[in-house]
């Protein structure tokens, strides 16, 4: 962690501590560089990455202050206690809303796409280009099933910061996190075998459990503090699960992060039970706050911990580079792959290699961490100012991705026909169910937030008001705790 990154952590937990409170001025730049024996840049690197995360707002010819304190919209509850493990059903679901091209006159507000249009790529697109320019030719060839030696020295150098000391040849390099879990699941998981998902869950990772004949056993997750450690340790007693699979940093679709302590206790729970951890960390780098979160992978004492990754949340999905680090799994994970895909496309892991090589990656994560979370607040006021007052929305610590509830009488499914129609799609909530739940609720992206993206929300909120129950519509903004 750089000097600035510590002071800013400093400021930040005392502001958080309520040592400054909303609207104190701060020491000057020049008071904190004294106190602090760093340099003046030191602090002003630390005060910029505070206003970034929206902590601190600077005044002209007045200095830096704590920023108001933001109130944090209703969200939703908890899902209903799991009984038994099931088949998984939506797929038609998931065909219809990932098999469309590319629509510059369809606004998808459902997918999982980041920002691809920032000046901070344009170092990765000429490294790109580089690489195909290569006289050697080695772009064009095949690669190992473990993937590029110095991609893979990288990762391992970037996993330094969530807590995980990885060897280069513990790594395997895939095509796209997707690629990383289906892995990890043909890994630990024989057919007909159950594996434990939080609730709501990412739905590719649902349907790789429908298409290699498993079982999922859904347990109920909070949107604030994540997956059930009470419902998860009775599912483990009753049934014999193989595997827990989630996305416990930075979650898809609720947006939270497991605490240090609740990591550690799930960790906990999967060695007294002697089960695997499918550990999907894709939106970890996404963290608005400082330091980075750990990975449960950081506790991993015995291997039992599969984690896997990708830059397509935080580069570019088209790449389709992911990654992971299967513990004691690794050649039965390497069977895996060469089975599905065999090695993984050279000249893409190459450029990207290059690219954090040169230090382009860090300051193009600053900024798009940055970029998110104004994005986050703005369409969170948004939401507050035009839907129902009964929706219900997460509050995301991370990434581009917004859950929201609706009243029980409105059907996502038909409203996303509906708005099809208008040229908006979004990601009906049964998509995150292995049997159909949360019909109600929805998914939106956030990424980029134009005027575009502000009118499409609008509509939605209109056509959801249209469906809500005349009773339970107010015009009023959301009522906020």
């Amino acid at each position: 962690m750089h000097r600035y990154e510590r002071l800013a952590e400093e400021l930040r937990e005392r502001i958080e501590g309520g040592y400054y409170r909303p609207r104190d001025r701060l020491p000057s730049v020049r008071e904190l560089a004294r106190a602090h024996g760093v340099s003046l840049s030191t602090v002003q690197h630390a005060y910029h990455l505070l206003e970034d995360a929206q902590l601190i707002e600077a005044r002209p010819k007045s200095g830096y202050f704590v920023a108001p304190q933001r109130e944090r919209p209703v969200l939703p509850p908890v899902g209903r206690t799991a009984q038994r493990p099931v088949e998984v059903s939506q797929w038609e679901q998931v065909r219809e809303g990932t098999c469309m091209l590319p629509d510059s006159d369809l606004r998808h507000l459902g997918r999982g796409m980041p920002d691809i249009d920032t000046p901070t790529l344009k170092p990765l697109m000429r490294s790109l280009s580089r690489v195909s320019r290569r006289q050697d030719l080695i772009g064009l060839n095949y690669d190992t099933l473990h993937g590029r030696p110095e991609l893979r020295e990288q990762i391992a150098r970037l996993a330094v910061g969530h807590g995980c000391r990885l060897h280069p040849d513990e790594l395997i390099v895939t095509t796209g996190c997707h690629e990383a879990i289906s892995i990890a699941m043909r890994a630990v998981c024989e057919p007909g075998g159950i594996i434990a998902v939080d609730s709501p869950s990412f739905y590719g990772a649902l349907q790789s459990i429908r298409a290699y004949g498993m079982k999922a056993m859904e347990i109920p997750t909070d949107p604030q503090n994540g997956i059930s450690l009470e419902a998860l340790e009775l599912a483990l007693e009753q049934w014999p699960i193989r595997a827990i699979q989630l996305t416990p940093t930075c979650n898809n679709p609720l947006g939270y992060t497991l605490s240090v302590e609740r990591k550690r206790a799930l960790y906990a729970l999967a060695q007294r039970f002697d089960v695997a951890i499918i550990e999907d960390d894709v939106y970890g780098d996404l963290a608005y706050g400082f330091p980075r979160p750990v990975t449960i992978k950081s506790f991993d004492e015995d291997g039992r911990v599969l984690l896997c990754s990708s830059f397509s949340k935080t580069l570019a999905p088209g790449l389709r580079l992911g990654w992971m680090a299967p513990g004691r799994y690794l050649e039965r994970a390497l069977h895996m792959k060469y089975v599905g895909t065999g090695s993984t496309a050279t000249q893409g892991q190459m450029a990207v290699a290059e690219f954090i090589r040169e230090g382009h990656f860090e300051p193009h994560l600053r900024r798009m961490r940055a970029q998110y979370q104004r994005n986050r607040n703005a369409m969170l006021d948004l939401i507050a100012e035009a839907f129902p007052a009964s929706t219900r929305v997460s509050y995301p610590a991370g990434g581009f991705l917004l859950w929201l509830e609706c009243d029980t009488e409105v059907d996502t499914v038909a409203l996303n026909a509906r708005l099809m129609a208008e040229g908006i799609r979004i990601a009906p909530g049964v998509m995150f169910s292995a049997t159909g739940k949360y019909r109600h609720c929805l998914r939106l992206n956030f990424a980029t937030f134009d005027d575009a993206t502000r009118d499409a929300v609008a509509r939605i909120a209109t056509r959801i008001g249209e469906l809500s129950a005349p009773a339970r519509v107010n015009p009023t903004p959301l009522a906020l705790p």
